[in-house]
């Protein structure tokens, strides 16, 4: 499952805080039932169109996030090859960036099909 929000939020304080977006990406794995492997990673940009980004793998895969503070604008991708609750998380990360507007796509990616090595049924790859 790949889950992405684009939106745009009220409150510039948040998106600007390095420390709320630090706090949100240690502790919302855990709350859908993931597994963090490290730290989070957050980063403040200060070029032009500057904002934070931040950054936590999982077990499962990845959870990113990029605000864009004088936009009020952000980009979320919560990606597992788990299973999760896709409208419960939009739920939470639109309260919790206090979103006032919001795009979202969830991918069904296909990984699942593909055997793992040394099983029966290999797939062929194809170098493209």
């Amino acid at each position: 499952m790949h889950l992405i929000i684009d939106g745009y939020g009220s409150n510039v304080e948040i998106l600007k805080s390095e420390e709320f977006i630090y706090r949100l990406l240690d502790q919302y794995p855990a709350e859908i039932g993931m597994t963090k492997i490290s730290s989070p990673v957050v980063v403040r940009y200060t070029g032009d169109d500057w904002g934070i980004s931040g950054f936590v793998m999982i077990a499962e895969s990845h959870i990113s996030i990029h605000t864009f503070v004088e936009r009020c604008y952000v980009n979320i991708d919560v990606f597992s090859c788990k299973d999760f609750d896709a409208e419960q998380a939009i739920k939470d990360l639109s309260e919790r960036l206090q979103l006032t507007e919001r795009t979202t796509q969830l991918i069904d990616r296909d990984g699942q099909r593909f055997s793992r090595p040394g099983e029966k049924d290999r797939i062929a790859y194809t170098r493209l």
